[in-house]
């Protein structure tokens, strides 16, 4: 076998998390964001083999847990999905605050355990309930969250002009009601709600440059999420599909995504500190969001956001690669 990796695997609304357990190099760097960059650079044929047939899909999303450079963190992590590595990734997180307590990374305590955890956008603490010994709900506060535009024009071929806000909660998110496009996130098919996204995506991308006041890594678009337009402070749930990095469909409410909208939310003051909202993904499952507290990033108003959701553990795996299985290597079919 040229290739041996095992991994732990969860899901959390829905949504694959795919954690290294053992096979993966040493991956230097000083910081985490060089160590991004390093596997970017030199051991994507790794995040291939995991992610893509045979062994994943499409829309299979993983975790490279590697040493911190920050002395407070308990772990840090790398996220890769189908077309590279994000900056921040809030299903992820809830999943392996549960894996820390589970793997005896972090004891257990009742009847809130906290995990450090450092992403490549800064470090998230992630509260977790213990009760028996047996961890549950999972909680996080972001990093600081902001608007960055709002009512941003962007044009497109299909739809013409279609105004969009653009939100950071760890990764930058464009914002657009589903009804621009003549659509629903609960009721039209995903394919065009992903096709809708995706053309979304491009149009920014092209049109409008982003900049992160802490590091030019974390300036770029991760993707667009449709919304049914609830922004508004509600007591029911308000439902959105995120479509990021190559048109991969987020099948939880998407941590990081929920964290982009209370920011945008909270910068037009439909909802205040700590009234908490309800978000809905395509699976159903629902996370919920609220603002924590308020802050700056730089030069923009800024709020940190707590989002809480479950995860939950589906299997276990040793994947190989013999050295004549030049398919193996991975592939994508769409």
């Amino acid at each position: 076998m040229t290739i041996t990796i095992r991994t732990i695997d969860m899901h959390t609304g829905g949504e694959p998390v795919r954690i290294v357990t053992e096979g993966y190099p040493d991956i230097p760097g000083k910081t985490i964001l060089e160590k991004r960059r390093y596997v970017r650079d030199n051991l994507d044929h790794l995040r291939k083999f995991l992610i893509y047939e045979p062994r994943g899909h499409y829309d299979m999303y993983g975790v490279i847990p590697i040493k911190p450079d920050m002395p407070s963190a308990d772990m840090a992590v790398l996220f890769m999905h189908n077309e590279g590595y994000s900056t921040m990734c809030g299903h992820a997180v809830i999943a392996l605050g549960r894996y820390a307590i589970e793997q005896g990374l972090v004891e257990a305590v009742e009847p809130e355990t906290t995990v450090v955890i450092q992403c490549p956008c800064g470090p998230v603490n992630v509260h977790v309930t213990v009760t028996d010994g047996q961890p549950g709900m999972v909680r996080f506060e972001s990093v600081p969250a902001f608007a960055f535009a709002r009512d941003k024009t962007v044009e497109t071929d299909i739809y013409g002009p279609v105004t969009v806000d653009i939100g950071y909660g760890g990764a930058f998110y464009a914002v657009v009601p589903a009804n621009q496009f003549g659509l629903d996130v609960r009721t039209s098919r995903t394919r065009d709600l992903v096709d809708a996204a995706s053309i979304v995506t491009a149009a920014v991308k092209v049109q409008v440059p982003l900049a992160h006041p802490d590091n030019d890594d974390l300036a770029f678009l991760y993707g667009t999420i449709l919304t049914d337009g609830k922004d508004a402070f509600t007591n029911t749930p308000t439902a959105n599909i995120c479509v990021f990095a190559d048109a991969q469909v987020d099948r939880s409410p998407t941590g990081s995504g929920v964290t982009a909208r209370v920011a945008l939310q909270h910068r037009r003051r439909l909802i205040a500190v700590e009234q908490v909202r309800t978000f809905e993904s395509v699976t159903g499952a629902l996370f919920t969001g609220q603002v924590a507290t308020e802050t700056t990033c730089g030069n923009f108003p800024a709020v940190t956001v707590e989002v809480s959701g479950m995860a939950h553990f589906t299997g276990e795996s040793t994947f190989y690669l013999e050295d004549n299985d030049t398919i193996g290597m991975g592939f994508l079919m769409r």
